[in-house]
């Protein structure tokens, strides 16, 4: 049965599709750089990017209503996340190779679900609880926190699933009122103005133009990444749209073996096919 609040879910899915290409291709740009770029001058830039493509693409509809809100202090909170999860994304993309990492973060619809006990006071059942455990160790055998090559740094995309989790929540609450603009345009500037704050710890000169190209490409991957995802919880339920963006992962595994020649090894591979699995089958748990 369809819901009325979402005529046209199928635009919701396309949008979501095209939030995820969008973020593989940020992620496989921000390995590539990640050696060279320190990690507040590319958060930096991304933002500054993503501001001025906002205001570029919406002043000339919206104005002045751009900058209008009524929750002042939830756009600052959903800013602060956004800059901490790019913040901790760049830094864990110098650990692990971008499909993995994205398969990974494909953990966060059911930490969501488990964050909807506390916060929503829904009831977790017991299978999610096992989908959640079987989760985790398909992310720990991508990992494999094990051996001479292993760094306590690679554990970093659990935290960014956290960060990432209650990020979802928060902009899943905001666009009951929000205009999908403000909020964009909010959150670009909340991580301009904190990475101008950073910015004379962390500022190197890019002798090579091609690096400045790349770093400003991602601000452009992001910006677009957010706002089509912002755009799709506003055309579908979020039940409809989570199991499309598994699609993120094909599109970081294909970009890592393009840019980097990298394919997973069997073990990456039923890691990440586990965690697929419990985050779609979380998904029908949770939905019916």
């Amino acid at each position: 049965m369809s819901d009325p609040r979402f005529p046209h879910p199928a635009r919701g899915i396309a949008l979501a599709v095209c939030a995820t290409l969008c973020f593989a291709l940020l992620d496989t740009a921000s390995q590539y750089v990640g050696a060279v770029v320190p990690v507040l001058m590319a958060v930096w830039l991304r933002f500054l990017v993503q501001t001025v493509m906002t205001l570029m693409l919406l002043w000339p509809r919206q104005r002045t209503a751009l900058f209008k809100t009524r929750q002042p202090g939830w756009q600052l909170l959903r800013g602060a996340l956004m800059v901490s999860s790019g913040t901790v994304a760049y830094m864990s993309l110098r650990h692990v190779p971008v499909g993995e990492f994205t398969a990974i973060l494909m953990l966060v619809p059911l930490v969501i679900t488990l964050m909807a006990a506390p916060l929503l006071h829904e009831r977790v059942p017991p299978l999610t609880w096992l989908l959640v455990a079987g989760g985790l160790m398909g992310a720990l055998i991508v990992i494999r926190p094990k051996g001479s090559d292993f760094q306590g740094a690679m554990l970093l995309p659990l935290g960014l699933v956290v960060i990432n989790a209650v990020y979802q929540i928060v902009t899943s609450r905001m666009v009951r009122t929000e205009d999908p603009g403000t909020m964009h345009f909010y959150t670009g500037l909340t991580g301009l103005v904190f990475g101008t704050l950073l910015l004379p710890w962390s500022w190197v000169n890019l002798g090579d133009w091609t690096l400045w190209a790349i770093v400003a490409v991602m601000g452009v991957f992001g910006s677009l990444g957010h706002y089509f995802m912002i755009q799709a919880y506003h055309r579908a339920p979020a039940s409809r749209i989570t199991p499309y963006m598994y699609a993120q992962i094909g599109f970081a595994t294909l970009g890592g073996w393009v840019v980097f020649g990298y394919a997973p090894d069997a073990w990456s591979i039923a890691g990440i096919a586990l965690i697929a699995l419990c985050g779609g089958l979380g998904v029908r748990v949770r939905h019916g």
